[in-house]
């Protein structure tokens, strides 16, 4: 289905029920498929509800607002629309800072908030050269198996999954591309996510080259009232595609210890 929100129309994936909604947020690169093996291990006890950030998937593609600002409202407005009353938000690395940024604020419903992989909230700063290369990085077939092999995977993908990588990568509108290396992974969020105050589970590849546990545990970790980390063994960035099972039980494990009173 697409809920038109903040100006756009933003493609939402759905399935399970329960009181208590997952709301997914996909990383620079993927599309709300990214969470498709988790959400299958969860869906039997918690509504899944999975976004496609404007520009990625199947949602529309408007020539501006990709600020993380931007991002965090069309995903805001996911919700408000689907009059989600209790609901936990999952971040993963891109999806991640933005999902950071909407715990920030404190909303109605929000009893927890689970960061796969999260980009931190400080600047990443990034020399021109670099920007340069990750701005290309999606740009064709042999551009995005060379990330998914050398930067982004620690575990070989299963055949289906590598190629939905490929089309995801290369399918998302050059708008987007552009945005996060060059504008909204280098905005400064730790001042916001100081007020974050719901239980937050922080998930991470031992062998992530994107986000590594050294700076989660400088940039980010000490920012966020509650954070706790969990690290995978063996995993890269893509934990939800290397290692989905691992992520869903981690998840599980985190909707299990929420206060007693969340949980009914």
């Amino acid at each position: 289905m697409h809920i038109e929100t903040n100006g756009t129309r933003i493609h939402v994936a759905q399935q399970g029920s329960g009181e208590l909604a997952l709301v997914f947020l996909h990383y620079y690169g993927g599309s709300s498929r990214t969470w498709d093996a988790v959400a299958a291990q969860v869906a039997q006890r918690c509504r899944i509800v999975a976004t496609d950030h404007r520009g990625w998937g199947r949602s529309a593609a408007p020539a501006e607002g990709y600020r993380i600002a931007d991002l965090a409202a069309d995903a805001e407005g996911v919700i408000a629309a689907l009059g989600l009353q209790r609901y936990v938000l999952v971040g993963h690395s891109m999806g991640g800072k933005v999902a950071q940024l909407m715990a920030s604020r404190r909303p109605h419903g929000l009893e927890g908030l689970i960061l796969v992989a999260p980009s931190p909230p400080s600047p990443m700063l990034l020399s021109a050269e670099q920007r340069a290369m990750l701005a290309g990085a999606y740009q064709s077939r042999e551009s995005v198996e060379f990330v998914l092999d050398h930067v982004l995977t620690a575990k070989p993908l299963t055949a289906a999954r590598r190629a939905q990588v490929i089309e995801d990568s290369l399918q998302a509108a050059p708008q987007a591309k552009l945005a996060w290396p060059n504008v909204a992974m280098a905005e400064d969020i730790t001042a916001d996510v100081a007020a974050i105050e719901v239980p937050t589970l922080v998930i991470s590849g031992e062998q992530d080259q994107v986000d590594r546990i050294a700076t989660l545990q400088a940039e980010l970790l000490p920012r966020i009232p509650q954070a706790a980390l969990r690290v995978l063994p063996g995993v890269g960035h893509l934990s939800p595609l290397e290692d989905p099972e691992a992520v869903a039980q981690l998840i599980e494990g985190f909707i299990d210890a929420l206060p007693k009173a969340t949980r009914q």
